[in-house]
């Protein structure tokens, strides 16, 4: 389900429906407070880096992820995931050739080909999986919220374009606690966008708490396939689906449809056959991110391409001492 457009307001205009259900944000952010004040319930023996964020939906973590790990390569790096919308309740190692998204999620499914990746419910219980099994430093893929493991380092992750929409907690807003409160807690806030997004932000939040910044910007990776021109029918089921779409435009591809889908979809025979059939009237090439082709059906995984996309950091200091700080550098 797409979020309501209320959300995306600027925070010095929520609009009628924010303001009408404020209180019931306020309940929300209170059970936030109450849940994040709870005792950890492990006492980890490796440094815990957990990267976040106070919206709900996509900012870049997976991305944040994936960049880390190639930080931390010399370090052991494993990942826990509580694989959202994978049936497995685990602990379980995330094996591509035996386990699906329907099973682990699709965000555990892509981070396992970088580095060994765990999906457990309690995320307590897959820390400690992941140190049994030899993880020198273990990368929290969300969980910021989530006090059951203490963290050596919290990365929250913003959109520099969304940034914190109307600034105001769900159902009111599309926050998971209040900005200020959330930001508290985190050591680094990640904004990733392109210049013009980070401007934005800028302008827009001029009165965050003070903390170390680090700025971002997803790029597409060099594939050797040529965009210009290419007539393609792209979908997308990730938190901002227009971001995948205006990085195709960006490459020159002629989209002669871009069909959003919710966040973690499933992508059905049935709604993979439209799509197919649509973009050969058109004669266009389906095309996805690389989230959702972990969620194609078997036959679909030669007719999709990819557009693969990593986060680069302009001014990574903050994040090399925090991790110098671990000596994991």
């Amino acid at each position: 389900m797409r979020p309501p457009r209320f959300w995306s307001n600027p925070p010095q205009t929520p609009g009628v429906a924010a303001r009408l259900l404020a209180p019931l944000g306020t309940i929300y952010a209170r059970a936030t407070a109450r849940r994040v004040a709870r005792a950890p319930e492990i006492a980890p023996d490796v440094p815990v880096i957990c990267v976040g964020n106070l919206n709900v939906g996509g900012t870049g973590k997976t991305p944040t992820v994936i960049a880390l790990i190639e930080r931390l390569r010399g370090s052991a790096p494993h990942v826990v995931s509580r694989g959202h919308g994978g049936s497995l309740h685990g602990p379980v190692r995330v094996d591509p050739d035996q386990h699906d998204a329907a099973a682990v999620g699709d965000e555990p499914i892509l981070l396992a080909a970088f580095a060994p990746t765990w999906v457990a419910k309690s995320r307590a219980t897959g820390v400690r999986a992941a140190i049994a099994s030899g993880a020198g430093v273990v990368i929290l893929d969300d969980g910021f919220q989530n006090p059951s493991v203490p963290k050596s380092l919290s990365i929250v992750v913003v959109d520099g374009a969304s940034g914190f929409g109307n600034g105001r907690v769900i159902p009111a807003g599309p926050l998971r606690e209040p900005v200020e409160a959330g930001l508290a807690r985190a050591d680094i806030l990640l904004i990733v966008g392109d210049d013009a997004a980070l401007r934005q932000f800028d302008n827009t939040w001029t009165d965050l708490p003070n903390l170390p910044r680090v700025r971002g910007a997803l790029e597409p990776l060099a594939t050797g396939m040529e965009w210009q021109g290419q007539r393609v029918l792209a979908f997308a089921g990730i938190g901002n689906p227009e971001k995948f779409f205006a990085t195709l435009r960006g490459l020159g591809a002629d989209i002669i449809r871009a069909v959003p889908l919710d966040d973690h979809q499933p992508l059905t025979a049935s709604l993979m056959r439209r799509l197919e059939l649509e973009a050969a009237a058109g004669s266009a090439q389906l095309v996805t991110t690389e989230k959702d082709a972990t969620r194609l059906p078997p036959s679909f995984r030669q007719k999709v391409l990819t557009l693969p996309v990593r986060l680069t950091m302009k001014d990574t200091a903050p994040i090399d001492a925090a991790l110098a700080d671990l000596k994991l550098i």
